[in-house]
């Protein structure tokens, strides 16, 4: 039976006439919302979480088990392919590098005790350069920041031209927690580093208890379809020859010796008030690197917008289908399920192609539901999606991406990450509204949650984008779903524990697929496509 027409619409089942913002629907639309099944998403998460895809890392047949999984579901829900060559995958170079026999040697070799032979430096593979053997002096360039526009820059007045640039990582205290994220990412501080031209980056530890990080399980970036590093966290370009890190041993006797000390630099630094300089000292260092190279996949789905001209443009629904694989066990366990993260956002998307199944009028724009691989690396396959996507870079609007929305409560209201920045809040706001949610800042800023998955990648690109996650309403009144999740995290986050048996909450899995359904609909029948904000960091990405 054909339904149509339009009216405002305040459905029982999600909302009331007197707490929601009303929004535009068809009758069709809004039935559509209620065929989500939480069995469904029970199921689709216990398939990609059971122990037989042995944590669906990327490379391996567990991996490729959930491919051939969600291809036949998509297939089932009526999506089209959309990947290369019109198949469903597009395919993704991993490499895997190794750093071997590094060795960093200072010029006046006073630091040695402290730095050389007390294990003083880490150092990354580098995945493009095999051998590497470079002198360098030294300066201090704060966080590594420059952002004029934001009224904070380490490298004004600073010449690090041909230098190693030795950095602490953070953010003023007056940064949002969304920019934070972004200026003290790795990609970001070293892209900044080889603009003011720089030959090095070593991140510098602040904490006398901390470890340098071990990469002897190795790095993974993206190599492209010519063999070049297309993504990576840990390479910007030829430009930067090392990145690595100082201990904060090391770092306090640099800092000793020009006057300095790294509690009065910490507190100047996070006052927004930059303090960088040269540092009397120069170093050596030489390293090797080996690779290994894995093919993996992204999965690529479309379905076509109803408008002659507007279905040339894409909102992307993304979710990451990695997981980290086998590893250390923890309480007899070795399998790292990743139920919540991220068979709970593939299940969610899922669920979202089920709802356009039942959709006859579509919207005007077109849908892509992209399953992505390294995500766990890196924000790998999506990074490599949004510089190379199987349609032209400039059709795709926006990113409504789902990682791991920790569905252990009911979902009482929400933070969307990355919202803020662009009219995407728009959209956010009419469908929280519509399912009666409240929109909250993020709770938990120190977590850098915007920076650390899919939605990431493509704002570097441009393209506005979000996350959205838990806010802090409890149906206890207690409105502390912050503590609720950080315990959860504690038990279950990245460990084998986070499997189908763990804590779950259906009915939020289905509110949250509901949720992102509502905002990349209503972008896909806006006839305006979503925009930064004037003036906004990512407004010239």
């Amino acid at each position: 039976m054909k339904i149509s027409g339009l009216f405002f619409i305040s459905f029982i089942a999600f909302t009331n006439t007197t707490q929601a913002q009303q929004i535009k629907l068809s009758k069709e639309v809004t039935l559509a919302l209620t065929v989500i099944d939480t069995a469904q998403i029970k199921a689709d998460i216990k398939y990609l979480a059971d122990d037989k895809l042995l944590g669906r890392m990327p490379g391996t047949p567990g991996y490729q088990m959930a491919v051939d999984y969600v291809v036949g579901r998509l297939k089932t829900l009526n999506v089209k392919p959309a990947g290369e060559n019109n198949t469903w995958l597009q395919q993704v170079k991993l490499r895997k590098a190794f750093v071997h026999d590094g060795v960093i040697s200072m010029n006046s070799g006073q630091y040695h005790d402290v730095g050389i032979r007390g294990g003083g430096y880490a150092i990354y593979p580098n995945p493009a350069i095999p051998q590497i053997k470079i002198s360098a002096g030294l300066v201090f360039a704060g966080y590594g920041i420059s952002e004029p526009g934001l009224g904070y820059d380490d490298y004004a007045g600073l010449n690090a031209n041909g230098k190693i640039v030795l950095i602490v990582r953070g953010a003023p205290d007056k940064f949002s927690s969304s920019v934070a994220a972004h200026v003290m990412n790795s990609s970001q501080i070293l892209k900044v580093a080889a603009e003011h031209g720089a030959v090095g980056v070593m991140m510098c530890s602040t904490d006398s208890t901390a470890r340098l990080p071990n990469f002897n399980r190795g790095v993974y970036s993206v190599l492209d379809k010519q063999g070049n590093v297309a993504v990576s966290r840990s390479y910007y370009s030829d430009k930067i020859s090392v990145f690595g890190g100082f201990s904060y041993g090391l770092f306090n006797m640099f800092l000793k010796d020009s006057g300095k000390s790294i509690q009065g630099i910490l507190a100047q630094l996070k006052a927004g008030h930059p303090d960088s300089f040269a540092i009397d000292e120069g170093i050596n260092v030489s390293y090797s690197s080996t690779y290994q190279d894995i093919i993996s996949y992204n999965v690529i789905g479309k379905i076509t917008g109803s408008d002659p001209k507007l279905r040339n443009t894409y909102v992307v629904h993304s979710a990451h289908l990695d997981h980290l694989g086998i590893g250390p066990a923890v309480q007899g366990d070795s399998i790292y399920n990743g139920a919540h993260d991220n068979a709970s956002g593939v299940a969610s998307v899922l669920a979202i192609a089920n709802i356009y199944k039942n959709i006859k009028l579509r919207p005007k724009r077109s849908i892509l539901l992209v399953l992505l691989t390294g995500e766990e690396m890196g924000d790998l396959g999506s990074g490599y999606f949004a510089k190379h996507p199987t349609v032209p870079v400039k059709s795709i609007v926006a990113d409504v991406n789902t990682d791991m929305p920790t569905i252990i409560a009911p979902l009482l209201s929400i933070t969307a990450l990355g919202a803020e920045h662009s009219s995407l809040s728009k959209q956010v706001d009419e469908a929280a509204g519509y399912l009666v949610l409240s929109v909250e800042p993020d709770p938990e800023p120190k977590q850098a949650r915007f920076t650390r998955s899919d939605q990431y990648s493509f704002v570097l690109q441009g393209i506005p984008a979000l996350h959205i996650k838990y806010g802090s309403k409890t149906a206890d009144g207690k409105n502390n779903m912050n503590d609720l999740a950080a315990a959860w995290r504690a038990k279950y986050y990245h460990k084998p524990q986070d499997d189908i048996n763990g804590i779950f909450d259906f009915a939020a899995g289905k509110k949250y697929a509901q949720l992102n359904f509502l905002i990349g609909y209503l972008v896909a029948q806006d006839k305006v496509k979503p925009a930064w904000n004037a003036g906004d960091i990512f407004a010239t990405k």
